[in-house]
């Protein structure tokens, strides 16, 4: 058996998987040749360990920046960022490499000898799936793009290389490939949840499916309400509004197996305590219940800097920290417990300030999931509060003043002016700016926020909210808003909130946003709803496209009855001045025209 090129040096591989100890029992340095790998069991796992280490595409919790780019979070380290567009290749993946080490490693493992037939199939079903992934995070970028199937091309110095190129599939033509893929594949995995999640199973191809039809269908309902719609004469971009059914009664039946399979179930291992039960079933990996499929971390050699460039300056353990913040916008999405306005009242209707006892007094009542998301004033971390005030205000000639100073200063009398975490409008670094801190994600581990160790915090893929909300928002395009209320329901009591009596397409986006704050959806559902146009539509001082701050202040005033209680300012963030800009050419990347060049098949995208 030979496999040119791809196996002959292995490098040392990137992803442990989580203490699965029987996945990965060495690691390949040395060069080696493909009879050698595909001849070891422990290599050819090896090999396909490297895979999983190659997939991490969007959002994630080693790339900070990436959360302030939309509407949940903005820089607060250093100077402003002047972004305002969104680039052409934003999260852009066209990784044809990974494809044909993909094929290589199946041609191999199919041939292999040394290992037994359930096990050749469920690596079998691993790469195709990490396959699948690949196409998927393809197609959500940038449409229909070339399908190779399980071809390996092999180029020879003077041969025809036309038989090498393939034209762009259709947009519907690739969600209908990596569903097939699925589908094919999810009796090949394991059915039984893997250590930490970290490797593929039957129930991570389901998602996958579920989620690749609520994405097609999606495209084909919302694209095609649209005053032009956005497509190709190929059908490169742009799905016919007649296949919408389809697809969301696919997303459907998938997500009602994954549901209906008892592997998983919406975590509730803290009744009493909904903010941290939210954020455990999320963030800690044992007795996991909710988490169906991750990028995990595991020290040493493995671990991300997300809670090294995000923990608050009072709870750091080493130099970094406040890299990033959590914005008011998202903030006010979150519902009170039995209020859905979820503005956080900062005045009364006459304009003037309302007073607080304690800043945290604020949120009092909101949304659990906002307890378990986001670390607000006053909200306890790793036991204690954590401290954001902004100043002192006191009552002068008619007016409120406002006296600040460098972080961690007290006045005369010894009372805090600023706090060593912020927020301030000034341009320092390791100051936060926005009023919030991360906490879904930021690890409360022990020297997870030192640059020697950093975390292992996972990063969630799919987890089970996601097939109920799946399952909600394909029953309700479907007509079934019954069954779409019962599985809404089931996630906001879950949260602790009240259940809704009716249903809108609003409530779906809404809830979505809450449940899935930085679990990279915000960006691809607002895309796929042909939202993001609208939300981002780049107007100053627009609430939901300018990124704001919420700012507290002691009032310090003795003599004036509400001495010692706090008030909050609502403003515009100075370290994002300008709206965020969706544009129509942002709803599909630009094809690159070196692609383009090696293989004049390829057709633009529209706006190019």
């Amino acid at each position: 058996m030979k496999i040119k090129n791809i196996f002959s040096v292995l490098l040392i591989t990137l992803l442990s998987l989580g203490s699965c100890a029987d996945f990965l029992d060495r690691d390949p340095d040395k060069i080696l040749s493909d009879d050698q790998v595909f001849s070891d069991a422990v290599m050819i796992k090896s090999v396909l360990a490297n895979f999983y280490g190659r997939i991490t595409w969007g959002q994630h919790i080693d790339d900070s920046y990436s959360y302030t780019i939309l509407d949940e979070a903005m820089k607060t380290d250093g100077g402003p960022d002047t972004r305002q567009v969104f680039e052409d290749n934003r999260w852009r993946v066209y990784d044809y490499t990974l494809l044909r080490n993909l094929n290589q490693f199946l041609v191999g493992v199919r041939a292999t000898t040394v290992l037994d037939s359930k096990t050749q199939k469920e690596l079998e079903g691993e790469a195709r799936f990490i396959r699948a992934w690949l196409y998927f995070n393809m197609v959500r970028g940038m449409g229909g793009m070339p399908i190779v199937g399980d071809e390996v091309f092999d180029y020879v110095p003077g041969m025809d290389i036309t038989a090498l190129q393939y034209p762009r599939s259709t947009e519907a033509g690739l969600y209908d490939y990596i569903i097939s893929e699925c589908e094919a594949i999810k009796d090949y995995l394991p059915v039984n949840p893997s250590i930490n999640a970290a490797r593929a199973t039957k129930w991570a191809a389901l998602m996958l499916k579920a989620r690749a039809a609520i994405y097609a269908g999606s495209i084909a309902n919302y694209n095609n309400k649209m005053p032009s719609p956005i497509k190709t004469d190929g059908g490169e971009v742009g799905i016919p509004a007649s296949m919408a059914t389809k697809y969301y009664e696919t997303a459907l039946a998938a997500a009602e197996e994954v549901i209906k399979s008892g592997k998983y179930q919406l975590q509730l291992s803290k009744p009493d305590d909904r903010g941290r039960n939210f954020y455990e079933a999320l963030s800690v990996k044992e007795n996991n219940h909710e988490i169906i499929w991750a990028r995990d971390y595991k020290y040493p050699g493995q671990t991300n800097g997300f809670t090294q460039a995000n923990i608050p300056a009072s709870h750091a353990e080493d130099i970094d920290r406040c890299y990033a913040g959590p914005i008011l916008n998202l903030v006010e999405d979150y519902e009170y417990i039995n209020d859905r306005d979820g503005e956080i009242k900062t005045r009364d209707a006459s304009g003037n300030y309302i007073f607080y006892n304690k800043p945290e007094d604020a949120f009092l009542n909101k949304d659990p999931r906002l307890w378990g998301t986001v670390i607000y004033p006053g909200a306890i971390f790793k036991g204690t509060p954590v401290v954001l005030q902004a100043g002192q205000k006191h009552f002068e000639k008619g007016e409120w003043k406002v006296v600040t100073s460098e972080p961690g200063d007290k006045d005369d009398n010894n009372i805090l002016i600023t706090s060593i975490n912020g927020p301030t409008t000034t341009n320092n670094q390791f100051v936060n700016k926005s009023g919030f801190f991360f906490r879904k994600f930021l690890d409360e581990t022990p020297s997870a926020s030192t640059r020697g160790r950093r975390s292992e915090m996972w990063f969630p893929r799919f987890r089970f909210a996601e097939a109920v909300m799946i399952a909600a928002e394909a029953s309700f395009e479907l007509g079934q808003t019954g069954q779409a209320l019962t599985y809404i329901n089931m996630v906001r009591s879950r949260a602790g909130i009240q259940e809704l009596t009716t249903i809108t397409f609003d409530d779906i986006v809404r809830e979505r946003r809450v449940e899935f704050a930085f679990e990279d959806h915000r960006y691809w559902d607002l895309k796929r709803w042909r939202l993001a146009d609208k939300i981002w539509n780049g107007i100053q001082n627009d609430p939901k496209a300018q990124q704001y701050a919420l700012f507290p202040y002691l009032i310090n005033d003795p003599g004036n009855p509400n001495n010692g209680k706090w008030v909050f300012d609502k403003i515009p963030t100075h370290m994002s001045p300008y709206p965020r800009y969706f544009q129509m050419r942002n709803y599909y990347n630009f094809i690159d025209q070196g692609w383009i060049d090696n293989n004049p098949k390829i057709v633009k995208n529209p706006y190019q």
